[in-house]
């Protein structure tokens, strides 16, 4: 099948690789978009896996300020160059995973982060929930493990759908730019502030504030 200079284009679009390695993985895939994808998502993953061992102690940390003012991110992300650390492309990755924060409140970077008490307990809520829907249990414990893995798509950042393209995650996301970039890259840590999040709202309006006050007064 005919490789058109479009197609390229087009995968490139969706993966951020280059064009050459587009051509080469459409040829591969005998022009299935989709395949290529993930041949080049593959190949991705072998890039980033051969980088693991390496030491990432430059990057950047960025802010992402969203709703007015009502929430606000900051998040380092890692990698080998101060090079690297100055691109667009590597800016505009610390800036997605930025907005990815704000918008899914992830709580973990990874799922190995998870405390084992938290998911002990987060098992037993969801085992409990499959036989109060009159599953017996040795089917409500396969049905925990199914579960548990939205639980971490919820809670772990790099397990999460990447709020502008649902179609891969946040993990698929860094690894595609490992590939792109050719550094290792990590996300070191973050911090989520959410106006007010924690803090017991007044619930006593003025008018009852008043009423109290007079009711002192007469006391």
């Amino acid at each position: 099948m005919a490789i058109t200079a479009s197609d390229v284009n087009a995968l490139r679009q969706k993966t951020g690789v280059g064009m050459m390695d587009c051509k080469k993985a459409l040829t591969e895939a005998n022009g299935d978009m989709d395949k290529a994808v993930e041949i080049l998502r593959e190949k991705g993953m072998a890039t980033a896996a051969k980088k693991a061992g390496r030491i990432a102690a430059e990057g950047i940390v960025d802010s992402y300020i969203h709703m007015g003012g009502k929430v606000g991110v900051l998040v380092e992300v890692n990698c080998e160059t101060d090079f690297v650390a100055r691109g667009d492309q590597f800016k505009e990755l610390v800036h997605d995973i930025a907005l990815q924060i704000a918008a899914a409140k992830p709580e973990y970077i990874t799922k190995e982060e998870v405390p084992q008490e938290v998911l002990d307990k987060e098992k037993e809520i969801l085992k409990v929930q499959a036989m109060n829907e009159g599953k017996p249990e040795a089917i409500a414990e396969k049905m925990v493990q199914g579960r548990i893995k939205k639980y971490y798509e919820d809670f772990c950042l790099l397990e999460q759908p990447f709020v502008k393209d649902t179609s891969k995650t946040i993990g698929t996301l860094i690894t595609e730019a490992v590939a792109a970039i050719g550094e290792k890259i990590t996300v070191r840590r973050f911090a989520r502030f959410e106006m007010g999040e924690g803090l017991e709202k007044k619930k006593d309006d003025l008018a009852e504030e008043v009423e109290k006050q007079v009711s002192k007064m007469k006391g």
